[in-house]
């Protein structure tokens, strides 16, 4: 009765077998040949149409030569993905023996496969105009990219120089950065699902990712998303009120949904920022997966995914000024194991002190350096203090070197290098010295002592001149309080030695500008983004903002009448150039402002003055 009532298949079809129809137009007979195009390219073509053409051109493939480009084409364009098990198996053996029998069309075939690894797009038409474009929400996209990845193997299998051929198409179909947030998603996704099967294309599709993620990071700084953060959160507060009342929340939940909430739970306000969120969690995901097998740590995964971490990190990264967010895959793998981050915090290091490296990317590498042992909650205290002493132990040759010749005077184009570490070991200090002195103070105190941070300052090359006066101003409280080196007589004299850089402002008033002299950055900074945080967060040392208690500890080694017991502005997060309190952690020099969603800043005020 099935049988019976079921529609016989649509194989009626003109123009006799595919074969003749090739022959044909070999003799200039093209009828045919037209009528076969027209049929492959109507829209309502039924499975069992497809299934019919494919196995005869999979049969007939030898006859399929560059001539006949345009009708591979047009079967490259036939809508197989979404089609039955049959059509997209039948499909597949057509492809292998497409590219097996004639590699003129790999090309074609790969840009064919690359292009479904975003989901389509639906348009609405009304008179003409596009009303709506949007990506197709089909429940079976996950499905069509597996069979994507299965299409590519295939291919893969049958030609071995696919991958050579594969990544300039991967590179042309990367979609723009003010795409959706969803097309963005689905293509690095289905990218890095490329490096699992074709690992020698991984290097250089981290390196693809990591340049657009880069892209997106320098696009969207700190104070621009927490700018964002700030109106969204304004908005969302003045819909409660406006809609809910004061007290009316509870009892509205419900109703309301999620609507006044969700912009500060989840989405980033900023467009691109929300952007770099999702695939930052992509990438975050992909190291973690790449790392473990069966929820255990796989030693020969991570040693491999680690050394073209590396490899992008020094092609791209290094010598990027000022990104916020991507570099954290660094941080994330060396989390998994201390000697990842021991080799990373080596390699580093051999970026410093080697004088064949510019100028900029030693100073950056030691930017690097800083921040990370200040901020890496893995990274024990032993690690530090070994690191501390490689880079104090520089410091003094440098000085021993420099600081009776001709160039012994304040620098920064001379002497880079040195200051950065000068930064680097300063910044360190600062989040690291209660660990440092923890349990036996005085031994701590001896190992402090014995790094004779006295001499760094006092020489001629005069570090404290150039450093980050937020940083600056904390490590001398902190090492007055530890009787180590006495910053201030330095700092004094420094300020009066400082000739303020104006520039017109608004009516013709002088504004003074800031200085960083080093141009320098502190490249783990607050992780910013909502949802891919949540990796970094558990393993991240947060600044604690100095208590009233701490502050007088600080100041209790200094005795009275001595100037600096008028000098504590800096100590209370005050400048006396500015009404506003600002926060004094040791921030990035263009961060002014303090932060929403860590409550850090850096001082407002380009240096701090002393009364003299």
């Amino acid at each position: 009765d099935e049988f019976i009532s079921s529609p016989p298949r649509k194989t009626v079809r003109f123009g006799g077998t595919l074969t003749e129809i090739l022959l044909k137009y070999e003799k200039g007979d093209t009828t045919d040949f037209e009528l076969l195009k027209h049929q492959l390219s109507d829209p309502d073509i039924k499975d069992a149409q497809i299934i019919n053409w494919l196995h005869e051109f999979r049969a007939s493939v030898a006859y399929l030569t560059k001539e006949l480009e345009q009708l591979v084409n047009i079967l490259l364009k036939l809508p197989w993905l979404r089609r039955s098990r049959e059509v997209v198996e039948e499909y597949l053996g057509f492809l292998g023996n497409l590219v097996s029998a004639q590699t003129v069309h790999l090309r074609p075939c790969l840009r064919m496969i690359v292009s479904h690894f975003v989901p389509p797009r639906i348009t609405i038409r009304e008179d003409d105009v596009d009303i709506s474009d949007s990506d197709d929400d089909d429940e079976n996209i996950s499905e069509n990219f597996d069979t994507c990845h299965r299409a590519l193997q295939t291919v893969g299998r049958y030609v071995p120089s696919t991958p050579q051929f594969l990544m300039p198409i991967l590179v042309e179909f990367f979609p723009f950065i003010n795409k959706s947030e969803r097309t963005l998603e689905c293509y690095v996704h289905n990218l890095l699902r490329v490096t699992v099967y074709i690992p020698t294309l991984r290097l250089q599709i981290l390196e693809l990712i990591i340049e657009k993620l880069l892209k997106l990071d320098v696009s969207t700084p700190h104070q621009d998303i927490e700018d964002a953060e700030e109106t969204a959160n304004n908005s969302a507060s003045e819909e409660k009120s406006a809609e809910e009342g004061l007290f009316d929340m509870e009892e509205d939940e419900d109703r309301k949904g999620n609507k006044v909430v969700s912009p500060s739970i989840e989405r980033m306000a900023h467009p691109l920022a929300e952007r770099l969120d999702i695939l930052m969690t992509i990438l975050f995901s992909y190291i973690k997966d790449v790392c473990h097998v069966d929820g255990k740590l796989n030693i020969s995964n991570t040693k491999d995914l680690y050394r073209d971490l590396v490899s992008v990190f020094d092609k791209l990264i290094l010598p990027t000024h000022a990104s916020c967010h991507v570099q954290y895959f660094m941080f994330y793998i060396c989390s998994f194991k201390l000697g990842l981050a021991e080799a990373f915090l080596d390699h580093l290091w051999k970026k410093l002190q080697d004088p064949n490296n510019p100028s900029v990317i030693r100073q950056t590498a030691g930017s690097y350096i800083g921040s990370f042992l200040a901020r890496a909650k893995f990274i024990p205290i032993v690690t530090v203090k070994a690191c501390l002493d490689l880079l104090v132990n520089w410091l003094h040759k440098y000085i021993d070197n420099q600081d009776t010749g001709a160039n012994a005077y304040c620098d920064v184009a001379l002497h880079g290098p040195f200051y950065s570490t000068c930064q680097a070991v300063f910044y360190t200090l600062i989040f690291r010295h209660k660990q440092l002195l923890d349990g036996n103070l005085r031994k701590g105190l001896s190992y402090l002592q014995s790094l004779n941070f006295e001499r760094i300052v006092m020489c001629q090359l005069n570090p404290l001149k150039i450093c980050i006066p937020s940083v600056v101003n904390l490590f001398a409280a902190i090492t007055r309080k530890y009787q180590l080196v006495f910053c201030y007589t330095i700092i004094e004299r420094n300020n009066r030695q400082f000739i303020p850089v104006v520039r017109s402002g608004t009516g013709g008033d002088l504004v003074q500008t800031c200085t960083n002299p080093l141009d320098s950055f502190f490249p783990f900074d607050p992780y910013i983004l909502k949802r891919s945080k949540k990796v970094i967060d558990p393993m991240y040392q947060f600044w604690e903002e100095l208590s009233a208690e701490d502050l007088e500890n600080l100041k209790k080694p200094i005795k009275k009448g001595t100037s600096e017991d008028e000098d504590d502005d800096f100590l209370k997060g005050e400048t006396p150039q500015n009404d506003g309190v600002v926060g004094i952690a040791p921030n990035s020099y263009e961060s002014n402002t303090r932060s929403p969603v860590s409550s850090i800043g850096s001082p407002a005020d380009c240096y701090v003055p002393y009364p003299l």
